[in-house]
């Protein structure tokens, strides 16, 4: 098992929500910072304050601002229904402007002088990477909602986006049975999270015969190399492509793969970090055909479901669409809100020792917290795209997948490179 670490309607809500103070900076008698203090969380009055840190600036905007919309939407259906032990939710809000330091810097401002509750956020693995320490040194709690590499499992932080075996295994098993491919070309942003994956995914096409043609990687935000590397796709001759692009790289890439002919007959993309949000942006007409790996779809069939579509577009327009980040985000606030209730109390300690099996019926299904390793039981899906730009459902695993994060059962992954501190 894994170890963790210890260290109504809604629109008129949302814009109350926006405003955001600080309830005193976390210094000592001397006016210093301390990490190290009890926490500063105010619960003396009506409200408790929450923070949502995700980046409405830089290459990664595209991705996270809807994000942030779906989390005040969340915040507007709770307070609507009485708040958190009955006190009213108040955002404090900031932008992490697609830069790790900047998540880390506005998350210690967060826990420390704002003295939020909890931080809901993030989308890169680098930025979670750097807040990582700024949440255990000062006891804190994040809510993480984009799927991930996996080998971690820290007691400071809520993964409620997928894991390895519940998003990249499963999209590798259909890639290998139901399309028939044996052999990959790897593309990815260069930072944390393709460069891990890219390394499970070589780890599991030893195991299956599969070989890797080709990888390259752009640097995040960057698209001055993406010709040549759809140049070598081309050439490769590969079944088909494992892209791990993040941002707006993702734009470049299938503007060059549709310029040198390549589709999804010819050569088909099998996509983790492009979802509903960004198909506009990317071009409908570019990616109808090709492929996704998630665990939620706007066009998921369920009563919960329609009625987070419905209440997201009145909130936000007709014309707004829901994704995977955006579902999981919207889950994880509510998943906050049980722990809250099932503990009776906002402080740290208390929310992480009710947090094992709590559940919520989520859009996407229900989903229940893993309380030895904080990631939440996920149903695999893989999509395909439609002229409409949403994403149908062409395969589901049987049922939610429970998480593995270190892959503590596939025994090819035992060479794997794991930090001990969480594997």
């Amino acid at each position: 098992m894994t170890a963790l670490r210890r260290p109504v309607t809604v629109t008129f809500a949302l814009a109350a929500l926006l405003a955001a103070s600080a309830c005193g900076a976390k210094v000592d008698e001397n006016g210093d910072s301390t990490a190290d203090v009890e926490s500063c969380i105010d619960t003396s009055g009506d409200s408790v304050k929450i923070g949502l840190l995700n980046s409405m600036s830089g290459t990664m905007s595209i991705s996270e601002q809807t994000v942030r919309r779906s989390l005040e939407l969340a915040a507007a259906e709770i307070n609507a229904d009485g708040g958190v032990l009955g006190k009213r939710l108040e955002l404090v809000t900031e932008d992490g402007a697609s830069e790790p330091t900047v998540f880390a810097e506005k998350a210690t401002k967060l826990l420390q002088s704002d003295c939020v509750a909890a931080v809901f956020g993030g989308w890169t693995s680098s930025s979670r990477k750097a807040m990582l320490p700024v949440f255990e040194d000062n006891d804190g709690l994040l809510f993480y909602p984009v799927q991930y590499e996996g080998l971690e499992a820290s007691e400071n932080i809520f993964y409620t986006g997928a894991t390895t075996n519940q998003q990249i295994i499963p999209a590798l098993d259909y890639l290998r049975t139901e399309l028939g491919a044996q052999s990959l070309y790897l593309v990815g942003s260069d930072y944390v999270f393709p460069r891990t994956a890219n390394a499970i995914i070589t780890a599991y096409a030893e195991e299956y015969d599969i070989e890797i043609v080709g990888e390259d990687y752009e640097p995040l935000g960057s698209v001055e190399g993406i010709p040549t590397i759809v140049n070598r796709v081309q050439s490769s001759g590969a079944d088909a492509v494992f892209n791990t692009l993040n941002g707006d790289s993702n734009v470049s890439f299938f503007s060059q793969y549709s310029n040198v002919g390549l589709t999804a007959e010819t050569m088909p993309v099998l996509s983790v970090s492009i979802a509903e949000e960004e198909v506009p942006g990317i071009g409908v007409e570019r990616l109808v055909g090709q492929y996704t790996a998630w665990n939620y779809y706007q066009t998921v069939q369920s009563p919960e479901n329609e009625a987070f579509v419905a209440a997201f577009q009145e909130a936000y327009g007709s014309d707004a669409v829901t994704s995977d980040p955006m579902e999981a985000a919207y889950t994880s606030l509510y998943l906050w809100r049980n722990m809250v209730e099932a503990a009776g109390s906002f402080e740290v300690d208390d929310v992480q020792e009710a947090a094992g099996g709590i559940s919520f019926a989520a859009p996407e299904g229900p989903v229940t917290v893993n309380g030895d390793n904080h990631h939440i039981a996920k149903t695999a899906l893989i999509g395909r795209v439609n002229p409409e730009g949403l994403i149908d459902t062409v395969w589901s695993s049987a049922g939610p997948i429970e998480p593995d994060p270190c892959l503590e059962g596939y025994a090819w992954a035992a060479s794997l490179e794991r930090d001990e501190t969480y594997c």
